[in-house]
């Protein structure tokens, strides 16, 4: 790691309750959607252990504790897993952790990691890093489904300048490619108060997957390219959503 982790930019932005007031269109009926058509295109084990990767305040861990499975969802935001520990239960933990060091070794049958929680990293070695925790956390054969953003077609349809009036604020949003890097920059006044957040995320592109797969022990099953897991299309897909197995 190159850097004290809460020096970094989504320590401080993932923390606020404005983060999940801009971003809530990211609601319970989404996540169950997408759950929903992953768990029909995967095989599991009746009540077997998923990890929630970057889980937020835990939507996704919720749901799938509902449909009977073992669920542990760590993030690195105090605030969010504080929020998300409400729901705990014998088969449903929480956890604050940095998705780049070691969880656990050989304990889950699935890893989910969903809705561009990669790439926040400032080095492509950390990135790299967060996947292979990712398999280590695995046992043989299990399931890794990651969800990012397809970054050809992030590129083609960036919109630079947006405001989103939200719950009576208006989000200022200027979005530029700097480096290789998606760099949103937000700024509104709440409370009396003005604030400036910078979000960065690595333009990770499928071919970059393909090696980090490659060099962590584990073999890409199925791509899809949006949330209804249509087939990936390199150039028309807003997502990339692999499905990968541990070797």
């Amino acid at each position: 790691m190159e850097e004290n982790a809460h020096s970094e930019w989504f320590c401080n932005w993932f923390n606020t309750p404005y983060y999940h007031i801009l971003y809530k269109n990211r609601n319970i009926s989404e996540a169950k959607n997408l759950i929903d058509h992953l768990l029909s295109k995967i095989s599991l084990p009746a009540g077997g252990r998923i990890a929630d990767i970057a889980c937020g305040r835990g939507r996704h861990a919720v749901y799938l504790n509902k449909k009977g499975f073992d669920v542990t969802g760590i993030d690195i935001s105090e605030a969010s897993i504080e929020y998300a520990k409400k729901d705990e239960n014998d088969t449903l933990h929480f956890a604050v952790h940095d998705m780049r060091r070691t969880f656990v070794t050989n304990y889950f049958d699935a890893v989910f990691n969903l809705f561009t929680s990669m790439g926040y990293f400032k080095t492509d070695r950390e990135n790299e890093h967060a996947v292979k925790t990712m398999s280590l956390a695995l046992k043989k054969n299990g399931v890794v489904i990651i969800d990012f953003f397809n970054a050809q077609t992030a590129v083609k349809n960036i919109v630079p300048q947006e405001e989103k009036n939200i719950e009576g604020i208006l989000f200022s949003i200027n979005k530029h490619i700097e480096k290789n890097i998606l760099v949103k920059n937000i700024s509104f006044d709440a409370e009396g108060k003005h604030y400036e957040f910078s979000e960065h995320v690595r333009m990770i592109t499928l071919k970059d997957y393909e090696r980090y797969f490659n060099e962590t022990g584990l073999k890409i099953l199925n791509l899809f390219g949006d949330y209804a897991l249509n087939p990936f299309s390199p150039h028309q897909s807003e997502r990339l959503i692999i499905v990968g197995l541990k070797k």
